[in-house]
């Protein structure tokens, strides 16, 4: 029994000088006892005291616990002063755990008592509830935390922010809380040099809602120290605004170029290798967007777990769709007409007035409802410019056809035979070239062509019987200014023409932008008649 005296008096030590402080340390720190401190009659002080211990656990467990308490639906039990989150269920309350949000069952009514709030205990728990999402472990949320904290400048969130901030191990996470900070102390009643530094923290952010702060800032300052770094951050925000509203113009200007890339680059073979003005090609351009119509309408009829594939499964349908129509055209009407470029013009614009109104007769004059895929939907930023993915891949798309051509026009044999009939027709046909058939071909893949770009042109824009009307004239120019049948110039022709246009609309407007694009282009005609890159061929010899 003596031998167990010291073993027992040592057992004790240990459990008070050593177990005994960390126990104590992690009561103190358990979200679930310190909820608890809100039960019983207590003053507003108390519960405040209550709201920072919950908010310097850093637990998110417990922000449920602060909500309940800002909207009012935090009681406490008489009988054990016990806390619960309790919601009325008939004449009884329902009371769930104030962490968990665990169902604890039913009690009468008058065993509860609310816990007491007012507008500063409101303001407290606010507070907390931003504390604890910087603290939160996921940086995603952290991020969030503090964006939105920058939105509300509140100067009491400069302490919290200053212990998120020493605490922040990722760099961008840490960038977002300092300006979180920085919009803090502008709102605050800190001194200049603290607001100086403020400014050019802000500077650095360079965006919008930044110099919407700065702004505001400026003008309510009498400080020389502090105003002068808020307009110099002004200044700067401003110019970097410029900057990206100008690269913003060029996306919008390649977005538009890739567009008429698709819509020209078809025209541009047939025009180039035949001489034909097309005016139905536009009309080409619609049937591919209606052929995506028709297979999304398939696909959700009957297999709708393939609408991610719908544009796939397009592609190739269009193309042959508008290709087996341009070798309709070119087999019964063009062919009979070759030389004379003012008949096939009416013949042709004869042709796109009776598709349009067939495709009226078959599917109604209202605009069809194209669906983008889940690949093609919403935006993402880069800097202050916003890109969405539909424009993207179809300046993607744009490009791969770009390139499929020029692959097909100089590695095969159709490609080669293309050449050389644009070069010399009476030479073509003297080798033993079939210029009849290599002129079917050629229409047949201008159209089908045609008809992939509407596939594209099904995602931007409204697929309708006038959806082509949009692009023919735009199409021509674009292939007129490049040069006639040389497909580099197409795509320098598409894309200057696009960026040309998107910088004059803001200062023209759309329409009278065209009218300047279209008189510039008359006026480079004059001085380079073949265009920017000249295309040597049958016409242009003659």
């Amino acid at each position: 029994m003596n031998r167990s005296i010291p073993w027992l008096f040592l057992s004790l030590a240990v459990l008070l000088f050593g177990l005994g402080p960390a126990a104590a340390q992690q009561a103190e720190a358990d979200p679930a006892a310190i909820v608890q401190k809100f039960g019983g009659k207590q003053s507003f002080d108390a519960t405040e005291a209550v709201i920072a211990e919950l908010a310097a656990t850093g637990d998110e467990r417990v922000a449920r616990a602060l909500r309940a308490l800002r909207e009012g639906d935090l009681y406490w039990r008489e009988s054990d002063e016990a806390v619960f989150i309790a919601t009325r269920k008939g004449s009884d309350y329902e009371i769930f755990d104030p962490l968990t949000g665990v169902s604890a069952g039913t009690v009468p009514s008058g065993d509860l008592q609310k816990v007491r709030v007012k507008n500063s205990i409101r303001n407290a728990v606010t507070g907390a509830l931003g504390t604890l999402t910087l603290r939160a472990e996921n940086p995603a949320q952290r991020m969030r935390a503090a964006s939105t904290l920058f939105s509300e400048a509140d100067p009491e969130m400069i302490g919290p922010l200053d212990a998120a901030i020493a605490a922040e191990e990722d760099s961008a996470v840490k960038a977002r809380m300092e300006e979180a900070r920085a919009s803090a102390v502008l709102a605050s009643d800190l001194a200049a040099e603290e607001k100086a530094a403020a400014a050019k923290v802000l500077a650095g952010r360079a965006d919008r809602e930044a110099l919407t702060m700065l702004i505001r800032f400026a003008g309510a300052t009498d400080d020389p120290v502090a105003k002068q770094a808020a307009e110099a951050a002004i200044v700067a925000i401003q110019n970097n605004i410029a900057f990206w509203n100008q690269m913003q113009n060029v996306w919008y200007g390649l977005s538009l170029g890739s567009v008429l890339l698709l819509a020209a680059i078809g025209l541009a073979i047939t025009f180039g290798v035949m001489g034909v003005i097309n005016m139905a090609h536009g009309e080409m351009v619609m049937l591919g967007a209606y052929t995506t119509f028709v297979v999304q309408e398939f696909i959700r009829n009957n297999a709708p777990g393939l609408f991610e594939w719908s544009l796939t499964i397009a592609l190739p349908l269009a193309f042959l769709v508008s290709g087996a129509v341009g070798l309709v055209m070119e087999r019964g009407l063009i062919r009979f007409l070759y030389g004379r470029p003012l008949e096939t013009l009416l013949a042709t614009f004869g042709v796109s007035l009776i598709l349009q109104q067939a495709v009226r007769t078959i599917f109604g004059p209202s605009n069809r409802q194209v669906g983008n895929p889940d690949w093609m939907s919403g935006a993402f930023d880069v800097g202050l410019m916003s890109v969405t993915w539909n424009r993207l891949w179809i300046i993607v798309f744009a490009l791969v056809v770009f390139l499929a051509l020029l692959a097909v026009l100089n590695k095969t044999p159709l490609g080669l035979q293309m050449r050389a009939v644009t070069q010399n027709r009476r030479m073509a046909a003297a080798m033993g070239i079939r210029t009849p058939w290599v002129d079917a071909m050629t229409f047949a893949l201008g159209s089908g062509i045609a008809g992939i770009a509407g596939v594209a042109l099904s995602q931007i824009d409204n697929v309708s019987p006038n959806l082509g009307q949009g692009y023919i004239i735009d199409s021509f120019m674009v292939v007129v200014f490049g040069g006639v049948g040389n497909l580099w110039g197409t795509l320098v022709g598409a894309m200057t023409l696009g960026i040309v246009n998107k910088f004059l609309e803001p200062f023209a407007g759309a329409v009278l932008g065209k009218i300047v694009v279209l008189v510039l282009i008359i006026l480079f005609i004059q001085k380079r008649p073949r265009g920017l890159f000249a295309q040597k061929g049958r016409f242009v010899d003659a």
